[in-house]
């Protein structure tokens, strides 16, 4: 089979709707109503169970670059068994389908007990499935097992250390860690010269976590911002001025900013906090 790694996400997704919904259509099928819904929910999962295959065949495929992680691997097995449980008890729905199908079509009096086992056993594995969703989401949001490593591409995988760089020196800096919080600004900066956000972002470190808004102001005279983020760039100078307790030199820049960018709110609110912080 060919390697289906990267489209694991959107896979799984189709299986989650496909079985859901085919399994409540099943249920209405039952109530007699809604003629439609019968041949409607033998079609969703027959599909959801061809899709939950190729979601177990695709995670496989998929787990190597996130069970290496530290500490994730009994995550990825969890997740694992589970997307295969998913897997067995749909094979076992479908057959019921296709017997209830067979017997409908043969006018047996047992195919609303086929087609009523299959509603059950498909509520059993609507619990599996939400299993198996749930533990797919700690991987991704609990663990990022999955941002920035499904491609491998290494533009998304500096994503994925931007991110967590910054995650982790804001958790840094609310704990009262500012020189580790430095840091990781720094070293995301220094890593990725070329994006300007950080470089903006490791300018803010300088003035609130390393207290040194002159190595802020000698750093802001040294980037060349393009002109979406001057304004930023401007702000952050007037915060390390009134760090540096020079508000005239502060004023000054708001002012020029206030000439060239009159109906910026941004500008108008540091104006106001410039004014309250007399």
């Amino acid at each position: 089979m060919p390697n289906i790694a990267a489209f694991h996400p959107p896979i799984v997704h189709f299986v989650v709707a496909l079985l859901v919904v085919g399994v409540a259509m099943r249920l209405v099928s039952l109530t007699g109503r809604l003629k439609f819904t019968g041949p409607a929910a033998a079609t969703l999962i027959l599909l959801g169970t061809v899709a939950a295959f190729a979601a177990v065949q695709s995670g496989t495929q998929a787990h190597g670059p996130v069970e290496r992680i530290p500490g994730v691997r009994p995550a990825v097995v969890e997740h694992e068994a589970a997307g295969e449980w998913v897997r067995d008890v749909f094979l076992v729905v479908a057959v019921l389908e296709i017997l209830g199908l067979g017997l409908t079509y043969q006018k047996s009096r047992w195919a609303k007990g086929a087609l009523a086992a299959s509603a059950l056993v498909g509520l059993f594995g609507l619990t599996v499935l939400y299993q198996a969703a749930d533990h797919g989401g700690e991987l991704v949001y609990s663990y990022a097992g999955g941002p920035g490593l499904r491609t491998g591409e290494p533009e998304d995988v500096g994503h994925l250390f931007v991110a967590g760089a910054y995650a982790q020196a804001m958790q840094d800096r609310l704990a009262g860690r500012r020189e580790k919080a430095a840091e990781l600004f720094e070293m995301a900066a220094a890593r990725f010269p070329g994006d300007e956000e950080l470089q903006l972002l490791a300018v803010d470190s300088l003035i609130q976590d390393r207290q040194d808004p002159h190595a802020a102001l000698a750093k802001l005279e040294s980037l060349a911002l393009s002109e979406s983020l001057r304004i930023r760039g401007s702000l952050l100078e007037v915060n390390a001025h009134v760090a540096a307790g020079d508000r005239d030199a502060a004023r000054a820049v708001l002012d020029a900013l206030k000439a060239k960018y009159p109906d910026n709110r941004q500008v108008q609110r540091r104006l106001e906090q410039f004014e309250q912080e007399k």
